[in-house]
Parts: C-alpha cells; structure tokens; sequence
C-alpha cells in the first residue's frame, strides 16, 4: 500500500528590516534554526521579505518615491548571490526546505528588481525560482513582470511543492497550472498591509482575501496550503509616513495581514498570527488529500479535458539573444575565460536568463 508523507510546516509572519539585507537575512536565519529546532521540515517566508515590500507606492505619489526605490534597488538580492548562498547552506545543515520571498536585482540593470519566490531543497539546491507574473495595481511602480518560468511543481520528499505571490492567488490559470502538476502543497506568500483606498472609505481587505483565496486553492486542490504574511511594524511606518499625519493613519489604520496553515478542506489547521510576530506550525498529512478527490478531482475525472485546452509558456525571457560566430579575443591572444566565467557563460547560454 501507498505511504503519503508527514512533517510539521512552518509560516514566518515576520517584518524584515527595511533596506538592511544583512540584518534581515540574520533574522530569517534566527526563525530558520528556531523553527528546525520546533521539527519543521518546511519554512515559508514572506512576500519580498529581503528586505522590504514597497508600501510606500500605495500612500505617496510617484513623484515622492524615488529615494525609497533608490533603497530598495540598492538592497536587492542576486539568485547566485551571497545572501542566497548562506540560506541554501543553513538549509543543507538543517535537512529543511525553505520558501524565501526576495527582492531579486540581476547584473542586467541597475534598476530592475522582480518579486521573487525561491525554494530552497533539503540538499541546498535551488529548486525553483519563481517571478510573480504581474505585480500588482501600484506595485508596477517597483517590480516588473515575470514570466512563466517558474511555474513549476516540484516534488520533494514533503510532497510536491509549488508556490505563487501574493494577488497570483486570484488568478485562477496560474493556480490550475500548478495543480495540473501534482500540487499537493502549495505555498502563498503575501505582504504586510496593503492600502488601496483614502482614510474614511472602505479599502481592501487584505486578510479576508488571503483567507478566501487561500481557503479557495486548499479546496479546490485538496491540498495543503502554507500562508505566510509579512509584518509591518511601527519603525517601517514612521520611515515610509515622513511625519505626515494621514500617511501614519492610513499604514495604521489598513488591514493587517494574517499568517496560517490550512488543511485540504480549506480550514485552517494551525493557529493565526496577525498583532505581532511570529510563526506558525501545522501538521502536514498528504494522506488527507486522497479521499476528498473523490468529490471533486479538477486535474482529474472532475475536469473536461476535450472541451478546456490550458496551455502554459514557461520559457525563461532574457534581455537579448546573442549569437557569435566564435570568440575573436582568443584569436586575438587574449587569455581563455577562467573555468568561473566560464561556467557563467554556459549557464546563460542554457537558461536564457541570469545563472
């Protein structure tokens, strides 16, 4: 008979430490060892978590953002960077996975920065990389868009994991695109606040989306869903307000977000974190996935597959495509590549993308 993985799961309701990549990244490693040392096997962190989420793009004009984006481009982090060498390390002493929301800059330009989600394997490997598709309302101020390169399940000895960031949860062809693969445990990441609206109006509300958008995936997957929301705590507020009074009420006064772990049935199984820091643990037990399939199976018996055709791009994009006839610098006498650059240029050549 059929075994189906169990293990203990982890959220991180956390506030990084705005634009300081260095402190932040010793704050996700506390909660990576506090959270092994709780039996996790797998650690999700927020959306944007190293090291920042750009609310302030919901409260100020365009105009008055430029040294808060100048901060945060300064601050981002390269997928074969430092920050994501030392996770990919502290994941490979712990044996646990990690699901880590970065700001991710890349060598191309000084000013593009995507909202990322990386997994990180057991063994210290990159699983998967993740852009979100289409930043989301004043978040294209900041981010740009993904592709679908990393719309990608991956399966692992917790299950088959796959992953989408904050408002990607909505949309409803990135999610079956992921459940067509297997998901079994899915991983949502999302910011701190969300501000949409002028004080005195009803805005949005950011925890009852997450809870029906999550609670949505859960039951319509029959899956695990892993919710893991950023903080946003009083120094970030007084940064982003510069003492404007209504700018300080609205951060205040916009709905806070929620952190928790929901069974296949789209109820919560963990506990929810919303006032302060923290994190979360549930239970996982994949056997729980296999009879609720016999209501409603989407990926399977429960679909028409002769009358919906989904089909999914995932080709990694690049800036440029180049194409040389050969290499006039060793022609020339110039010494060879060294075997680091090399590799580099190999690993370009193969993904289209930055290694």
């Amino acid at each position: 008979m059929k075994t189906y993985p169990k293990f203990k799961a982890a959220a991180c309701h956390a506030a990084p430490v705005y634009f300081d990549t260095p402190a932040t990244l010793e704050k996700a490693c506390d909660m990576i060892i506090e959270a092994a040392g709780n039996g996790a096997s797998l650690i999700a962190f927020p959306e944007a978590f190293l090291s920042c989420f750009p609310v302030w793009s919901g409260v100020w004009a365009p105009v008055d953002t430029h040294e808060f984006f100048f901060k945060m481009a300064s601050s981002t982090v390269l997928i074969d960077g430092p920050e994501m060498a030392r996770l990919r390390s502290l994941a490979k002493r712990l044996g646990v996975f990690i699901s880590m929301g970065i700001n991710e800059g890349t060598p191309n330009s000084f000013g593009c920065i995507w909202d990322t989600n990386v997994l990180i394997g057991d063994d210290g490997s990159i699983l998967n990389r993740h852009r979100k598709l289409v930043p989301t309302h004043w978040e294209k101020l900041t981010w740009a868009p993904g592709d679908g390169s990393g719309l990608r399940v991956v399966d692992t000895r917790v299950g088959r994991i796959g992953a989408l960031v904050c408002g990607e949860n909505t949309n409803s062809l990135a999610r079956y695109s992921l459940l067509a693969q297997g998901e079994n445990v899915h991983i949502s990441s999302f910011s701190p606040r969300w501000p949409t609206h002028p004080l005195g109006e009803a805005g949005y509300d950011l925890e009852a989306s997450i809870r029906l958008r999550a609670g949505a995936h859960a039951f319509e997957g029959k899956l695990f869903n892993i919710v893991s929301s950023g903080f946003l705590p009083p120094e970030a507020i007084e940064m982003v307000c510069r003492d404007n009074p209504q700018v300080r009420r609205l951060l205040e006064e916009s709905p806070k977000s929620v952190s928790m772990i929901l069974g296949p049935d789209g109820t919560a199984i963990s506990e929810t974190l919303r006032d302060e820091e923290g994190i979360v643990y549930g239970d996982i037990d994949l056997a729980r996935c296999v009879v609720p399939k016999q209501f409603q199976d989407v990926v399977g018996y429960y679909n028409r597959f002769d009358v919906f055709d989904v089909k999914v791009n995932r080709r990694a994009l690049a800036p440029a495509q180049f194409f040389d006839s050969g290499d006039p610098y060793t022609s020339a006498g110039v010494p060879d590549l060294v075997e680091g650059e090399t590799s580099r240029l190999a690993a370009l050549t193969l993904t289209g993308s930055e290694a």
